[in-house]
């Protein structure tokens, strides 16, 4: 299954210089948030994979004008083709607008996730629009990570945590990708090809 994960920027070469085609191997996208709604109905008008999205802290507006054609996975475990994928999006608070969660608040959403869990044997992808603290997070308050992702990770260990909210153009040098475990993190800032095997 070849997956695109896209996140917090809309990618000119999927967007702006379009051409028809571009979209015709990618079996599944993955949105990781802060991204325009008009876009991901875009991805999934033009190509023939299901969109699955997150919120970002600043998709404000999809409660007015959600993606159309696309599925929100907030606090859901979803397969698609086998692959049992789970959302968790928004970021920690740092102005109070929407989407923004208390470390506690964060922890409250994963622990009323068990039964979710229990019945789909647990996670394959993790998507969320966060990262987990330590690990492609930011310095600065705003973009710090949660600490709870970590128990989670190594309790369920899904081959894939994919985030977005830290943009790879920063400044700092910034890794795409990182290891925790058996845990593949990866920053979907703008867009990034994910293959892997269908388990259905």
């Amino acid at each position: 299954m070849k997956i695109l994960l896209v996140s917090d920027k809309e990618s000119p070469y999927y967007w702006d210089y379009y051409q028809p085609g571009r979209l015709s191997d990618i079996d599944l996208i993955i949105a990781c948030g802060d991204l325009k709604s008009q876009y991901l109905s875009f991805l999934v008008t033009m190509g023939h994979a299901r969109v699955l999205y997150v919120h970002g802290n600043h998709d404000q507006m999809y409660s007015k004008r959600p993606p159309e054609g696309c599925d929100c996975i907030e606090d859901k475990v979803v397969t698609v083709n086998g692959v049992r994928i789970l959302g968790l999006g928004g970021c920690p608070v740092y102005s109070g607008g929407p989407h923004q969660y208390t470390e506690r608040q964060m922890a409250r959403r994963i622990k009323k996730l068990w039964f979710q869990l229990w019945r789909a044997k647990g996670v394959d992808i993790l998507v969320a629009h966060s990262p987990a603290q330590g690990y492609g997070d930011g310095e600065d308050y705003a973009h710090r990570g949660f600490e709870c992702f970590l128990p989670f990770l190594d309790k369920y260990k899904p081959q894939y945590f994919i985030h977005g909210h830290v943009h790879l153009n920063y400044g700092a040098e910034r890794p795409r990708t990182l290891q925790r475990g058996e845990t593949t993190i990866i920053n979907a800032y703008e867009r990034y090809i994910l293959e892997i095997p269908d388990k259905g």
